[in-house]
């Protein structure tokens, strides 16, 4: 197999693995306690069911807890209020992801940084690729999400096990346009390496020249 099919698959793996998995409508429906009222914010009914012993670090049947339920709810207050009773913030879900990686994800920079406030750490290593947020968010092209990710001193040069880091994903798995090139200039003023290649020695400015990513081309360059 070429490096050219060998990339190929890799794109194809990682773009259409659906790796984050939110409660299903049927989950949903079934949840009862501290899964329910994380899922629909119920702050009220989080301290009162705590007060009366409920477990703040339950698991779901995929390994979420409650934090994880809000999140993906995207209800600020209620993971507040479980941080709050004493939920540990860096629980990892099932399929390994942190709030922090959920709300990246999701683009939803004010969930992600009230994660952090609360205690989850910006550089966890997360998700099925061994990866981070901020390889996440880069990959999507998730601008403000980038940026206050590496304000909170995520790590800039962490390769996940496809080998690519955050500078990698925002070129291999972007589509050159304005948010991909936000996102490496943001990660490039923050001091992350330009030159890490993949496995197959093929480094982020030989990827864009090869996907006629003309302005990303340049900012690499730019960097000599």
């Amino acid at each position: 197999m070429t490096r050219f099919a060998i990339m190929a698959a890799l794109v194809g793996l990682a773009t259409s693995a659906s790796a984050q998995t939110a409660p299903s409508a049927r989950e949903v429906a079934a949840y009862d306690g501290l899964f329910r009222a994380a899922h629909e914010g119920g702050v009220g009914a989080i301290r009162s069911l705590v007060a009366d012993g409920a477990d703040v670090n339950a698991r779901d049947s995929r390994g979420r807890t409650p934090i994880h339920v809000a999140a993906f709810a995207s209800e600020d207050d209620a993971l507040n209020a479980l941080a709050e009773a004493g939920a540990d913030m860096n629980a990892l879900e099932g399929r390994a992801y942190d709030v922090v990686t959920i709300a990246a994800v999701a683009d939803d920079p004010e969930l992600m940084s009230l994660a952090i406030e609360l205690g989850n750490g910006p550089g966890l290593t997360t998700s099925p690729y061994d990866g981070t947020a901020l390889i996440a968010a880069a990959h999507l092209g998730h601008v403000e999400v980038v940026r206050r990710l590496i304000d909170a001193g995520a790590p800039l040069n962490h390769i996940n096990n496809l080998h690519w880091t955050a500078v990698m994903e925002a070129i291999v798995l972007g589509d050159g346009g304005p948010n991909h090139q936000a996102v490496l200039d943001a990660l490039l003023d923050a001091g992350a390496d330009r030159t890490l290649a993949d496995r197959e020695g093929i480094t982020p400015l030989q990827h864009a020249e090869m996907r006629g990513f003309t302005e990303m081309v340049e900012r690499l360059r730019s960097q000599d």
